[in-house]
């Protein structure tokens, strides 16, 4: 009894121990996780350094396998973690996430370090100026020279490591921003160059859904309206859809949080939510519900008939800066009105939110709301006319073409038949041009690098004199001279390039997988966006191969033109 006592107090003590540490604010459990994490690998290094003695070899051989490990254990880990829901971001789970793509960076880097060595005696084997040049960059009798050569290599892997990053993560946004555009808007739309509607839509329709390569296609009714809530006003574009064929033309109705565009075609329904039904999501990601309600709107008791208002559906940003949730009534304010009195009188009616919607991309979050065609065309005075018919085609590669058939097939120059390139044109153009920039500005990194293999070649040449001059002296030629120091130049720069741009891929592709989620309070984007194009790659190595490969060109040829009496001269 008396041993069963102490187990419950020290099973007690943990207990409170374990609240007292959940009770810690956010930063102190971080710089503790970090603190611990340093002190484990300080630990595990000096083992590794013991068990391995003085030999460097066994402790990269020892670090691969212990990033070997660390990466399937995090990476396991990582991929077991639930994804974030709504605006709930786990600093925890994103300190898992990026830990995973560490360590498979660092596996990566241990790897190159074990492989590098076995490559270079490959190349021992080769011809005269190969055996030449991997032994000059292999030296450690040069001191200072083997340092120089080092940083020449380290210069060049990182100028190719953070080109391809910031490349990636560059053409991950401009995806992004795409992928968005086209799920989220027409891929082609049809519409008066001018505003206004046109009454013979109809015709248009049918034709366009006659013109071979449409997947689908809808008639729109927008336009430009304000919105008030019981606390807030905001302005808004009003579009007017056909439930029915809205969801096959864009991917706003499965990207609902709350609600649902279905509660547009039944506004009693919408009127009676039941008490249990989601109305809104916070910012820290928890689920509000509507709970139940005595009374109406106008302040009568449920045995009053229900107000019967048609549903509206919100983008999240226009929600939140509305203060509105699924159930709430806004008024809608048309500058298209009646003509009265005083002039123009502003049209109004009465919503009732029916959904609120979160694709991602701010602009269409806080200006677009969804209604009834119909509807639409009554608040905006639009009597029967639609504004636009928004289509999708088959394949996206061939928006263009279909472009072409729609405008053959409608026939009618009054209309303006654009697909999704031609309407974000200036878009996407600034942020290929931005891509452009980056790449040239960061190459010049690459040539700051290539000129520290330029001191390293003409220190090489300094140091070497006497061996030049004895090497021609036995009859080696200008050119076999010139090869040979030009080879180690493309040793030192080849090295540098395959590393940076081996390690950058690793790093990004790991990115790419664990999904790094970042703050949706400072990023509005889910996780960190990452784009791996091997074409880029590829483009980075040849470019930085070929700026280190013209950088050994001068010293290169200054040791071909060394006469072999100078180089012996003071020996």
């Amino acid at each position: 009894m008396q041993g069963m006592g102490k187990d419950d107090r020290a099973l007690g003590l943990l207990l409170e121990l374990r609240q007292l540490v959940l009770g810690w604010p956010m930063p102190v459990k971080v710089g503790l996780l970090v603190a611990l994490a340093v002190l484990s690998w300080a630990f595990i290094l000096w083992a590794l350094y013991r068990l391995g003695g003085r030999s460097g070899r066994g402790l990269l051989r020892g670090l691969t396998v212990l990033f070997l490990l660390s990466t399937l254990g995090l990476g396991a880990w990582a991929f077991s973690l639930p994804e974030s829901v709504g605006a709930r971001f786990d600093l925890v789970d994103q300190l898992v996430r990026a830990s995973a793509a560490l360590s498979a960076m660092l596996l990566t880097v241990f790897l190159l370090l074990l492989l590098v060595p076995k490559v270079l005696q490959k190349l021992e084997q080769g011809d005269f100026v190969a055996f030449v040049a991997v032994r000059h960059v292999r030296s450690k009798k040069s001191g200072f020279l083997t340092i120089i050569s080092a940083l020449s290599i380290l210069g060049v892997c990182l100028s190719s490591f953070v080109l391809c990053c910031v490349v990636s993560v560059m053409g991950g946004f401009g995806a992004d921003l795409k992928d968005k555009i086209l799920n989220n808007n027409a891929q082609i739309r049809v519409e008066l160059p001018h505003a206004g509607g046109f009454d013979f839509w109809r015709q248009v329709l049918d034709d366009v859904r006659a013109t071979p390569g449409v997947l689908a296609a809808t008639p729109v009714a927008q336009g430009e309206v304000m919105a008030s809530s019981s606390t807030d006003t905001a302005g808004m574009v009003l579009r007017g859809i056909e439930t029915e064929s809205l969801a096959a033309v864009i991917d706003i109705p499965r990207h609902m949080e709350v609600g649902s565009f279905d509660l547009l075609d039944d506004p009693l329904k919408l009127r009676l939510l039941p008490a249990d039904t989601p109305i809104g999501i916070g910012t820290s990601g928890e689920v509000y519900l509507k709970g139940r309600s005595d009374v109406t709107e106008l302040g009568d008791t449920d045995s009053s008939p229900p107000d019967v208002y048609p549903g509206i559906v919100l983008g999240r940003e226009l929600a939140r800066s509305l203060h509105a949730y699924v159930g709430d009534v806004l008024t809608v304010v048309s500058p298209m009105g009646d003509l009265g009195p005083m002039g123009i009188m502003p049209r109004t009616r009465k919503f009732r939110v029916a959904g609120i919607f979160y694709t991602g991309m701010y602009e269409y979050d806080v200006s677009q709301a969804y209604v009834k065609r119909d509807v639409a065309q009554e608040i905006l005075d639009l009597g029967q006319l639609a504004t636009s018919i928004d289509i999708r085609a088959k394949r996206i590669d061939d928006v263009a073409k279909v472009t072409v058939a729609l405008r053959q097939a409608i026939g009618r120059p009054e209309l303006s038949v654009r697909h999704w390139e031609e309407m974000n044109r200036s878009l996407f153009s600034a942020l290929k041009l931005e891509k452009i920039a980056t790449f040239l500005v960061l190459s010049i990194a690459i040539l700051v690098a290539s000129f520290c293999i330029i001191c390293t070649l003409l220190l090489m040449v300094t140091e070497k004199s006497k061996e030049i001059a004895i090497l021609k002296a036995m009859g080696t030629s200008d050119r076999g001279i010139l090869r040979l120091f030009m080879s180690e130049g493309m040793l030192i720069g080849g090295i540098g390039t395959v590393a940076g741009v081996t390690i950058g891929y690793a790093l990004m592709q790991s990115l790419k997988h664990f999904g790094v989620r970042l703050d949706p309070e400072v990023y509005y984007i889910e996780r960190l966006p990452v784009s791996v194009e091997e074409f880029d790659y590829l483009l980075i190595a040849l470019c930085a191969f070929g700026i280190t490969t013209l950088a050994t060109l001068y010293p290169a040829r200054a040791a071909s033109r060394l006469r072999p009496v100078d180089g012996i001269r003071y020996e």
